[in-house]
């Protein structure tokens, strides 16, 4: 029934486009970019099942449409692929983003400052500066779990 459904729907799509470049005239509209995005894949890729695709190129229109759409906004599919960037020395990926290292290097000194204002500010790590020769008094004294309910 699926199957029977998406034929159907292909054949008045085509009969709804007949000769015309695209659905609305001779510019896209918003349609031709939603049933691009379908036509196109189901065209090109290969399907396990391949019985709508072989109804889909049994519609000329629609496959004049989809390469048409290809040729005018993809002009590098099917034949000639884009020319490919030159690497430098550090490579494709330093190109992209010539501030990648410093953006790592920001990154981890953010986070680690973020790790440690959350040990100073939990407790976790305290820092106690230490006179010379002289011990300062603790005002409190590490107590047991038992002892602070009690103390509770």
């Amino acid at each position: 029934q699926l199957y029977r459904d998406a034929r159907e729907c292909l054949t008045l799509l085509s009969q709804r486009l007949g000769s015309q470049k695209f659905f609305f005239g001779d510019s896209p509209a918003s349609l031709d970019a939603f049933v691009f995005s379908r036509l196109a894949p189901l065209l090109k890729a290969k399907l396990p099942n391949s019985k709508l695709q072989q109804h889909l190129k049994s519609l000329h229109n629609l496959c004049n449409y989809c390469t048409s759409i290809l040729s005018l906004y993809f002009p590098w599919d099917g034949g000639e692929l884009p020319a490919p960037r030159a690497a430098g020395p550090e490579g494709a990926e330093a190109e992209e983003d010539p501030h990648s290292r410093r953006s790592q290097v920001l990154s981890v000194l953010l986070g680690l400052v973020a790790m440690l204002g959350y040990a100073f500010l939990s407790g976790i790590v305290s820092i106690q500066r230490g006179d010379t020769g002289t011990v300062a008094p603790t005002t409190r004294r590490p107590m047991a779990l038992e002892e602070e309910e009690e103390e509770e």
